[in-house]
């Protein structure tokens, strides 16, 4: 069941939380050897005394915390060498806000390095596997805490989105992720990787639980200057089952010949489900989505090189021991960072340099604005954006070693993460036994309707 109808099985005194961390240690200590979606987890006794918590609304519930998210209780470790030790001292907002709901923390969960990947094979404590598939990677930069969930490992987790690291894994994994609204989670206690696009959301068995961590997850933080001065909502109220007087666009480049027919075939079965469920699907088109890409590339690692320039090896990172301070610091992020966060790094500072900023950044920063622009003026025309989460099911482990090919698989999450629209992955049926995701768009603060309408598909597509 979902955590939704569990909450309500403990409320009613149908189940005790003993039962339920019972199941979940069961299913970590038969499947974690394999799946290997934790980094760090808390001892069972401790998850059975929550002090009063059984009284909140969240019920004392464990949740997976992934390992790039601050928290007191565990290691923050980025899945890097350079922070294997790391301890935070303060909490992550978001975190925060769910254990005054209730929740506890269950443990941090395995991710690619800072964030920086789309398969977390780039985990410097080793890759993290798809539960429908041990030799497919579960996606990423999230992958821990979307196989922990798909897996039953968790009951639900959070995780980080730059350019697609919620959505892809969930796609993967066959859950649901949500992109929040840049700004309507505070992003306190996330460790930064590019500032202007970075997210935290919920990844959950059903859209109706990822409203229900968003209720709790959402509103105005005074520690984060990005924040929207907004009041928490209540997201899961307004779901309904249809889509009446909805009028949903397909864009053409979400759904090019190249996908393949079975793809192909899964976006006219959800086109058509959208109509009998009262709305209208109409073909727009998105013409600047080829230059997301690239766009999205250079501001990352760009806002990732200044980002990562404080892990030098002194303060609280590893260091290695060397005749000078330069010396010092070259070695520690030398042997500390994978070759993903060095390659980004590297890209990132030479866009940034001199002779080159404007060539480069400043032009990815105003292609940035014609993207957001352009979504702008679709929403005259629709109410919200469908296509499929990622161009192709799980590949294997080791099969995309060429950057760019890896990149690729970010090609439909990150136009919506450039202009920092909410977007939800859904499970969307399957190509060859494996999950393939159907992704929806909403406009700015849109969570309310992209929820319902992810609602009704999700419950149609059963």
């Amino acid at each position: 069941m979902d955590l939704y109808a569990l909450l309500l099985r403990l409320r009613r005194k149908d189940l005790g939380l003993h039962d339920v961390v019972d199941e979940l240690y069961a299913r970590i200590e038969k499947l974690e050897p394999t799946i290997h979606a934790f980094l760090s987890l808390a001892e069972k006794d401790k998850l059975l005394a929550p002090k009063g918590l059984e009284k909140l609304p969240l019920c004392g519930v464990p949740i997976a915390v992934k390992d790039n998210i601050c928290t007191l209780d565990f290691p923050t470790t980025c899945a890097s060498r350079l922070l294997a030790n790391y301890r935070s001292p303060f909490e992550a907002t978001a975190v925060a806000r769910l254990r005054a709901a209730g929740a506890q923390v269950q443990g941090k969960t395995n991710l690619d390095e800072f964030a920086m990947g789309s398969s977390t094979e780039n985990s410097a404590f080793g890759p993290t596997r798809n539960p429908w598939d041990p030799e497919r990677v579960p996606g990423g930069s999230s992958g821990g805490s979307a196989a922990a969930v798909a897996v039953s490992e968790a009951l639900a987790a959070l995780g980080s989105d730059t350019g697609g690291s919620v959505r892809q894994p969930a796609a993967l994994c066959g859950v649901v992720g949500l992109r929040p609204t840049y700004g309507l989670v505070s992003r306190y206690g996330l460790v930064a990787f590019a500032s202007s696009l970075d997210t935290i959301g919920p990844i959950t068995r059903s859209v109706r639980d990822a409203a229900l961590l968003l209720s709790f997850m959402a509103g105005h933080d005074p520690w984060d200057s990005t924040s929207l001065p907004l009041p928490p909502q209540d997201y899961v109220s307004n779901l309904r089952p249809n889509l009446q007087g909805l009028k949903i666009g397909l864009p053409k480049e979400y759904a090019p010949k190249e996908l393949g027919p079975e793809a192909l075939n899964l976006i006219d079965h959800w086109c058509a489900t959208a109509e009998e469920l009262g709305a209208t699907v109409v073909e727009i088109s998105l013409p600047l989505t080829e230059y997301a890409l690239p766009t999205y590339y250079l501001i990352a690692s760009a806002e990732a090189s200044a980002n990562l320039a404080r892990y030098d090896g002194v303060r609280y990172t590893l260091r290695i021991p060397a005749p000078g301070v330069a010396e010092m610091i070259a070695q520690s992020r030398t042997l500390g960072f994978g070759p993903e966060v060095k390659r980004r790094i590297a890209l990132g500072t030479f866009a940034l340099s001199a002779g080159y900023y404007d060539q480069y950044y400043g032009k990815a920063q105003r292609v940035r604005t014609l993207i957001a622009q352009e979504f702008q003026k679709a929403w005259e025309k629709v109410d919200l954006i469908m296509g499929p989460t990622s161009p192709t099911p799980a590949f294997r482990l080791g099969e995309k070693t060429d950057p760019i090919s890896m990149y690729l698989s970010d090609l439909f999450t990150i136009p919506s993460a450039l202009a920092g629209l909410p977007a939800i992955s859904i499970p969307g049926g399957k190509i060859d036994g494996l999950p393939f995701g159907l992704q929806l768009i909403g406009p700015r603060l849109g969570e309310k309707t992209l929820l319902s309408a992810a609602w009704a598909l999700e419950e149609a597509l059963k």
